[in-house]
């Protein structure tokens, strides 16, 4: 394999010494005497006539031999097409979108300098071929990058997760560490951040007189690959190398029938940022920068702290303030800002709790001046579940000693001794 590699890569520095395919195709067939010297048949004997036409059809055969084989190099160097309704070209001069300081934009985010698809296939430990299997859009595929499970949502019904498989997953990894991670993002953001969690996004609202909860509806697929191509365009990569990086990290939402005894993965709408891929989180983040300091504004100019976790909204008025707000208006100033920036909140999902009531932000109970906590049926489940394990009696159905560690865990962020000692428990079982 890596000696087919070699010659292929041979042959492409051949190429671009002489200029152009049609150029080293011509050298070719002169250099290995399959070039014909062309002449007026007429003037041709009978028997010269004969050998003329053998020699052009020597020369014809050689040429296409050498064509074909020339175009394997440039496919192998070159992206050439990336699918149906994706505008591809590998002409690497600058367009009129390109920003004038782009380089400069790179060097202070801290992003790789890449500038060309060779470049980009290496970093990403890819081949240029590899690289446009993973990008290439087809509207119905035999096979998938993906593999489709499914989760319990919180409030009922199914989640459907499509998980990238380990070589997409690594690609995507190296883009999440060297370039999203190194993105800007607004400070009320707190979902999939260094340092930040669910946590510190309910800290923000604990001893609250009057709390407002909203939902993004269909978050994820909400964010289309050309979108996603903005955020690449918008850090300083040039049009291609945006392209790339946008279907890189996003699919089309498919249904997946079986036909001839074979699966079939329709697509079933535009390219957006799967509910799996190690990407999505940190692309939103930086997507949202807009819509985040919109909002705060809007917020802070109410006398409201806001905070966002992914797609839920959560906003609060402190116990200590006077006159809460009007809360229908705040509400449709929301609505109107996730309009403009392309969003749509889940009417389904606005929740206003007030003092009275059981105040929760991303999971933890943030009533009182004290820390955000879990709520105390769920550290009852979990005792009641050790114990049950200790006697020797079976989990329920559906449960699992990965989940219950999962809980466990979870509970440690805001009770440290009592997660920990769950974790050691269960860790001796």
């Amino acid at each position: 394999m890596d000696t087919k590699i070699n010659k292929i890569d041979q042959l492409w520095a051949e190429i671009e010494k002489a200029g152009s395919i049609s150029r080293h195709v011509s050298n070719k067939l002169k250099s290995n005497g399959y070039l014909v010297r062309r002449t007026e048949a007429s003037n041709l004997s009978t028997r010269q006539l004969k050998k003329y036409k053998a020699d052009l059809k020597k020369e014809s055969l050689e040429k296409r031999k050498l064509n074909k084989a020339a175009w394997q190099a440039y496919k192998a160097h070159h992206i050439v097409h990336l699918g149906d309704g994706v505008y591809w070209t590998d002409d690497t001069s600058t367009d009129q979108w390109d920003l004038d300081n782009a380089n400069k934009r790179l060097l202070e985010n801290q992003l790789p300098q890449i500038t060309r698809v060779k470049q980009l296939a290496e970093a990403l430990g890819l081949t240029i071929s590899e690289l446009r299997w993973f990008c290439y859009h087809r509207e119905v595929a035999t096979q998938s990058h993906y593999v489709r499970f499914e989760i319990p949502k919180r409030q009922g019904g199914m989640r459907a997760i499509w998980a990238p498989r380990p070589k997409l997953k690594k690609a995507q990894h190296w883009v999440l560490t060297e370039i999203l991670n190194r993105l800007l993002v607004h400070g009320s953001a707190h979902g999939f951040l260094r340092g930040r969690s669910i946590a510190t996004n309910a800290m923000e609202h604990t001893n609250s007189q009057v709390l407002i909860k909203m939902d993004i509806e269909n978050f994820f697929p909400t964010v289309s690959w050309k979108r996603v191509k903005g955020v690449f365009r918008k850090a300083g990569y040039s049009e291609q190398i945006a392209t790339l990086l946008a279907l890189l990290c996003t699919e089309s939402p498919r249904e997946i029938i079986s036909k001839g005894g074979k699966d079939l993965y329709i697509a079933m709408a535009d390219r957006c940022l799967p509910q799996g891929a190690p990407t999505s989180p940190a692309i939103t983040n930086a997507l949202c920068l807009s819509l985040d300091r919109r909002i705060t504004g809007m917020a802070t100019k109410a006398g409201l702290r806001y905070t966002r976790y992914a797609d839920d909204l959560t906003f609060s008025y402190s116990a200590k303030k006077k006159k809460p707000p009007e809360i229908s208006r705040l509400i449709g100033g929301v609505k109107r800002i996730l309009g403009d920036e392309g969003f749509k909140v889940n009417t389904q999902k606005t929740h206003v709790v007030r003092q009275g009531s059981t105040q929760e932000v991303t999971g933890l109970i943030v009533n009182g001046k004290g820390l955000p906590r879990v709520n105390r049926q769920l550290k009852r489940q979990m005792r009641a579940a050790i114990h049950n394990l200790k006697q020797g009696r079976e989990l329920p159905v559906g449960e699992s000693i990965q989940r219950l560690r999962g809980y466990a865990a979870y509970i440690t962020m805001t009770d440290r001794a009592l997660g920990l000692g769950m974790l050691e428990e269960l860790s001796q079982l």
